[in-house]
């Protein structure tokens, strides 16, 4: 066969370098005349091994990881030239094991299934993975739109953007009401970790969501398709543009669609400016319309009156990626993964204190505690796991002693966090969780639109008992006042984003009191984050009296001789650190 060398250059890989070893190399193979294929593709989802470079010859794949120019080089002339490949930069082959082989080992690919396989920019390698067989199945074999409908039902599909509702069911809704025009609309703006999913997915595999739109567009006899992106993602837009072109001169858009007579749909692409609230469906709704991107009270739903009042359904980047995998492989193909009430596969994007963070797809039913331990590696410099937020901004923290809890929408959501569209941040030991509940909610509370007052004022007001706690200046009551502000700001708020924005406060609360308590009533943070918490002390039996840290000092508060044992006026101690990460002898302790 051919060899095959290809890059991975998705927004991860080039910014960790791609771009600079894709030109190394496609210099080397003019320069040497070197007899190889130089091929573009996207995230494979081992984010912390970028950049990455795979080759594929007679013998097999070896996918390399960390690579920079001068190891392109080296691989260039060991593997290609010299067919010896470079096993000690192999990060993932079948032929031989690896210390990241495990990464992929219990990994079910169907959203990710050709993302870092093909390159995104061509339409044929997508049809030579199956793509757009699916509608073709559909067009070629007279499927009608209730039979789509009932596979999708039948699947056990859930919406994988936020509340999980049935895919097929939300399908069924928008079938039945009837109007000359309707609109599909992907939501790409989702602004979570799970977001560098939808956009490694745009990015890796583009024309999968527009398949899955499509399909989606035939079910309910939609006129019309928007995928609403962040203007951030200028690459998957760019790849989103390219696809859409390619779609159009091949067919699967336009008119008559493949042959179905009156089947006429298009897509173009609406960038929105990064709104958290755009998550929200009747807000991103009428920032589509040019209205400034604000929830709307429902009922009507979408489905009946959405977009330009027409019905409309909306889906999120993961969930149109599996419906071409499922029309293709029926719903017992997807259904066979997961629990009873959460079918199929979900995509998380792991990131935090973990050795292996990047994307992975895993079957429903498998525990937090694997993904984090055998997927992910376990905890950076093998600290103690402490706990996971799941959910994004509007999620929770689960700790340590659930992390046997299952990737199941309902077993998730009885902890208090939420599945979101596969935001997982991963804690040790040294993370302060006031700190984490006060860094979401500042998120939150910053991307509140201002509509209800409850999320508006309360958020605030939540945020400032948090500020004020973690500066030392925390009362009796506080931890009251934070749950009771919580529970009215979930009951009050018209949309999501309020609904959930306390998560991350109530799970703390519930899960780690004694360290609200501890911020409270002994002005400590037993996590050492807080730094007005925080006191620095000298170890008398570790100074040698070097005299550095009096001289790294900026307020002078560090007194003693040299060779002599060291003291700290705490009362001018500004508490900048200077001195605990400038010393060479541990001499500087916390507490």
């Amino acid at each position: 066969m051919n060899t095959q060398v290809i890059v991975g250059l998705g927004s991860c890989g080039i910014a960790a370098g791609a771009n600079k070893v894709y030109d190394k190399i496609k210099a080397l193979k003019e320069v040497d005349n070197l007899d190889f294929e130089l091929k573009k593709t996207s995230c494979i989802g081992m984010c912390y091994r970028e950049p990455l470079v795979e080759i594929v010859d007679d013998t097999g794949s070896y996918l390399y990881g960390d690579i920079n120019e001068e190891r392109a080089i080296e691989i260039l002339d060991k593997h290609i030239a010299q067919h010896n490949p470079v096993k000690e930069y192999v990060v993932q082959t079948d032929l031989f094991e690896t210390v990241d082989n495990e990464f992929t080992q219990s990994q079910v690919k169907i959203t990710l299934r050709n993302c870092g396989y093909i390159d995104p920019e061509s339409i044929e390698e997508y049809e030579s993975h199956s793509g757009y067989r699916a509608i073709k199945k559909i067009a070629g074999s007279g499927i009608s739109r209730m039979d789509v409908i009932k596979t999708v039902l039948d699947s056990g599909l859930r919406g994988r953007g936020g509340g999980g509702f049935p895919t097929g069911m939300k399908w069924k809704f928008a079938n039945n009401n009837k109007s000359e025009e309707k609109y599909i609309i992907c939501n790409a703006d989702e602004g979570d970790p799970g977001a560098f999913m939808d956009r490694s997915v745009l990015e890796g595999d583009p024309h999968s969501v527009l398949e899955g739109m499509i399909i989606g567009a035939y079910a309910i006899e939609a006129t019309g398709g928007v995928i609403y992106c962040r203007a951030e993602y200028p690459l998957a837009i760019k790849r989103l543009n390219i696809a859409i072109e390619q779609a159009r001169e091949k067919g699967y858009l336009g008119k008559d669609i493949l042959g179905i007579k009156g089947f006429n749909f298009d897509i173009y692409i609406k960038e929105g400016a990064g709104a958290f609230v755009c998550g929200e469906e009747t807000a991103l709704i009428a920032s589509v319309e040019g209205e400034r991107g604000m929830p709307r009270k429902r009922p009507p739903f979408p489905a009946a009156s959405g977009l330009w009042k027409k019905p409309t359904n909306i889906n999120n980047v993961e969930t149109f990626a599996n419906l071409p995998w499922i029309i293709l492989n029926g719903a017992d193909g997807y259904a066979k993964y997961g629990t009873e009430k959460s079918k199929g596969t979900k995509v998380f994007a792991l990131a935090g204190k973990i050795k292996r963070s990047g994307l992975v797809e895993v079957p429903m039913g498998m525990s937090i505690r694997d993904v984090i331990f055998k997927l992910g590696g376990g905890i950076q410099d093998d600290k103690k796991f402490k706990a996971v937020q799941m959910g994004g901004p509007s999620g929770g923290c689960i700790p340590e002693h659930l992390a046997d809890t299952i990737v199941d929408y309902d077993s998730v959501n009885a902890t208090g966090a939420i599945m979101g569209s596969g935001g997982m941040v991963v804690m040790d030991e040294t993370t302060c969780m006031i700190d984490v509940a006060k860094f979401f909610l500042n998120f939150t509370q910053e991307e509140s639109c201002g509509k209800c007052t409850f999320c508006r004022i309360g958020t605030k007001r939540m945020l400032e008992i948090l500020e004020r706690i973690t500066d030392g200046k925390g009362q009796e009551g506080d931890i009251e006042k934070l749950e009771e502000l919580s529970y009215q700001i979930k009951d009050n708020s018209l949309c999501g984003l309020g609904q959930t924005a306390p998560n991350p406060v109530l799970t703390t609360i519930k899960y780690f009191r004694d360290e609200y308590e501890a911020h409270i009533r002994d002005k400590k943070c037993p996590a050492k984050v807080c730094k007005n918490l925080l006191t620095y002390e000298v170890d008398p039996d570790k100074c040698t009296g070097c005299t550095v840290c009096a001289k790294k000092c900026p307020t002078d508060a560090i007194d003693g001789e040299r060779k002599e044992v060291h003291f700290i006026r705490q009362e001018d101690c500004i508490k900048c650190g200077n001195c605990y990460t400038k010393c060479k002898f541990d001499a500087i302790k916390l507490s």
